[in-house]
């Protein structure tokens, strides 16, 4: 009565693996590296996502919380033009 537990826990694990490399793989469309300044202090990040626009502000954010302190410096540097954008790929 084990085996077919066994086996079916098998399955069970190689389909939630296989789910999570197929769902984690195709979501970064796009990748960019943003380089901003704020207050002084300069940072650049890389960040992917499924649109231009989502890349390009996961990219800014990562980038704004390296510089920035607090809420409102956060929103600040987040509203900062970039230094650079630089595009990596799009698929």
């Amino acid at each position: 009565m084990r085996k077919p537990a066994v086996w079916l826990a098998l399955l069970f694990a190689l389909l939630v693996v296989a789910v999570v490399v197929l769902t984690s793989t195709g979501v970064a469309r796009y990748r960019c590296e943003v380089c901003i300044s704020y207050a002084g202090r300069s940072a650049c990040r890389t960040a992917g996502a499924g649109t231009r626009a989502e890349a390009l502000r996961t990219a800014t954010v990562n980038a704004c919380a390296q510089i920035a302190s607090g809420v409102t410096e956060s929103n600040q540097c987040e509203t900062t033009q970039p230094d650079r954008v630089r595009w990596l790929n799009e698929r």
